[in-house]
């Protein structure tokens, strides 16, 4: 269904909604009968004006935007110091997220989380939303923390007031890691502690409380929302994770190392440049045959191809017409698309890169130049250096990653319980009424779309099976798209809709429309994905590039993603920091 329709019939809804409860009101004479409206109007109904009001218009505030900058909170929430730092009016014009004005709202949770909150001054529904941030964070950003949300008319309405942290550090780079408060700010606090705060100050503008919270991240975003989920079940009543670097610890260290590693093999020049990728990915698709459209693998678990099958014969030279790989080639490629292993054969992270991916390693996993160097690189030289050991290794770089049970063991447990969000009992945000909708681009590569599907697989047993799980949490991999967007494949969608939906009125998502979008906002291609381990498949020989032409088809990823992995999906492993009488203690279990 088009947003604007969809949102549209939502207004609607909350409008007879009010119609009807206002008529009963009057035929019965009394306030009883109101428990009889709709969740969707009470939800829209402010304390402070009428539900008309609030039906065509929002609810509006009940105090200035220059008045919030001299309140004071700090004692609003518990154990959430904070302080606001200023509020001005940000013209609908300089919005990023919309034409509407907001009361645009900074402040400071101690120690030094920085955060930003738009505050609608009309057109507010009574929700939330709180997005995430990417890579080791260091910036607050607003519009780049919502790629499941940017578009979505109920964001462009100014339905949410929305907020964002830098989650208490400055910069990019991983020397935050020297401080144990700022570990734990960054690895599970300042997402809670940034609910609680803005809850506080929305409560004081609006003269009321937000009917609903939502959480929308990629990336880092995407392990900030599945650390809510499984540390704080009720901040959130729908969280929307993609390309989640929940299994943090093992992906920044095991994995990545790996593919550097692989790619400048005993540390020399790199074996494959940029100027391979294109030759390369079209002979992966040629390899993968019927799993091939477009450019677009749909399934790629489905294809096993073997880089040695293109190996240059004795003399042959490659060509971009005649394109073959060398001996070194062929041992990076094997290496890359079979994941960190350690010395007997065990994953030490739960996935790989998958066929068709190529296209998207540039700069990444391969680099421009064979000295040239690429983003894993200095991805691991920031964790290793500053935040897998108790004191900065500022000599150490990927070369220094061991592939070993041992190594893998002095990374892991003083780590994975501060950093990590990978344990699969969601019982408690199930119990809640929270919804969660997983997605992943199959041609991500930053975060290998594997690890998802694993830690979903590894919910789903801890759930009950399949049928408990789709209830509140559903995965969709999204063929060919790139980490967190761009790729091959349609890349743009409205899972914010899905989510609202799905948390209001209680009807899940058995599918989502993804577009492909040009520079004009013009939609060039769209296709549905489906609730794993379900993908889309063309059987009506239909364009290639319309939606209309897809059934959903069991993927091969339920019997083939089978992982020999070192680590586990497990409860308990959580560990909580705090200062205790000037020293700081951490213990175990979940906050």
């Amino acid at each position: 269904m088009p947003l604007l329709i969809r949102w549209c019939r939502q207004k609607a809804t909350v409008f007879l909604a009010v119609l009807a409860a206002v008529v009963a009101l009057v035929i019965a004479g009394n306030l009883a009968f109101a428990s009889g409206a709709s969740s969707a109007a009470q939800a829209a109904e402010p304390a402070d004006t009428t539900a008309a009001d609030s039906a065509s218009t929002g609810i509006p505030p009940t105090m200035t935007c220059a008045d919030v900058a001299s309140l004071d909170l700090a004692g609003a929430v518990l154990d959430v110091p904070f302080q606001i730092s200023s509020a001005k009016t940000l013209a609908s014009s300089d919005n990023a997220f919309g034409a509407w004005a907001a009361c645009d709202v900074t402040g400071v949770i101690a120690p030094q989380i920085h955060f930003e909150l738009l505050l609608p001054q009309t057109g507010w529904q009574a929700n939330y939303l709180q997005v995430g941030c990417g890579g080791l964070c260091g910036n607050v950003s607003l519009k780049s923390g919502a790629p499941a949300a940017n578009g979505c008319a109920p964001l462009t309405d100014g339905a949410f007031a929305v907020a964002t942290s830098d989650e208490g550090h400055s910069g990019g780079g991983g020397l935050f890691g020297t401080d144990p408060t700022l570990r734990a700010d960054f690895g599970y606090k300042s997402d809670h502690q940034l609910v609680q705060a803005a809850k506080a100050i929305i409560k004081k503008y609006y003269g009321r409380d937000a009917a609903h919270s939502y959480f929308d991240g990629c990336s880092q975003g995407g392990h900030q929302g599945l650390t809510e989920a499984q540390r704080y079940p009720t901040d959130f009543d729908g969280i929307i994770a993609g390309a989640p670097a929940n299994n943090f610890t093992a992906l920044n260290t095991f994995s990545h190392a790996w593919t550097a590693q692989s790619v400048y093999l005993d540390g020399g020049p790199a074996t494959l440049t940029t100027a391979d990728l294109e030759p390369l990915h079209k002979a992966v698709l040629k390899g993968c045959g019927a799993g091939a459209s477009d450019g677009v693998i749909t399934d790629p678990l489905s294809c096993s191809w073997d880089p040695a099958s293109i190996k240059c014969r004795a003399g042959q030279t490659s060509t971009s017409s005649d394109y073959c790989l060398t001996a070194d080639q062929v041992t990076t490629l094997r290496r890359i698309y079979a994941g960190p292993t350690d010395e007997h054969g065990k994953l030490l992270y739960p996935g790989y890169q998958l066929r068709g991916s190529e296209l998207n390693w540039a700069g990444v996993i391969i680099p421009t130049t064979a000295t040239g160097t690429t983003g894993d690189m200095a991805f691991v030289k920031d964790v290793i250096r500053y935040l897998a050991f108790d004191e900065p290794r500022p000599d150490l770089t990927y070369k220094d990653v061991e592939f070993t049970a041992a190594y893998f063991k002095r990374i892991m447990q003083p780590n994975e319980g501060m950093y990590d969000a990978t344990d699969p009992d969601l019982s408690a945000f199930k119990k809640a009424g929270g919804k969660l909708i997983l997605w992943h681009g199959l041609g991500d590569q930053h975060i290998p779309a594997v690890g998802t599907m694993a830690y979903y697989k590894a919910v789903t047993k801890a759930m009950g099976g399949t049928s408990a799980t789709k209830d509140f949490a559903r995965l969709f991999l999204l063929p060919g798209v790139a980490h967190c967007g761009g790729g091959q494949g349609p890349d743009r969608m409205d899972a914010l809709t899905a989510l609202t939906d799905w948390v209001t009125e209680g009807r899940a998502p058995d599918s989502l429309i993804t577009k492909s979008v040009d520079s004009s906002g013009t939609t060039t291609a769209s296709r549905p994905v489906y609730p794993f381990p379900y993908v889309a498949k063309n059987t009506t020989g239909g364009p290639a590039d319309e939606a209309s032409s897809y059934t959903p088809v069991l993927s091969s990823a339920e019997s083939t993603l089978s992982l020999n992995w070192l680590g586990s999906f497990r409860s308990g492993y959580e560990k909580v920091g705090n200062w205790v009488h000037g020293k700081w203690v951490v213990s175990n279990g979940k906050t």
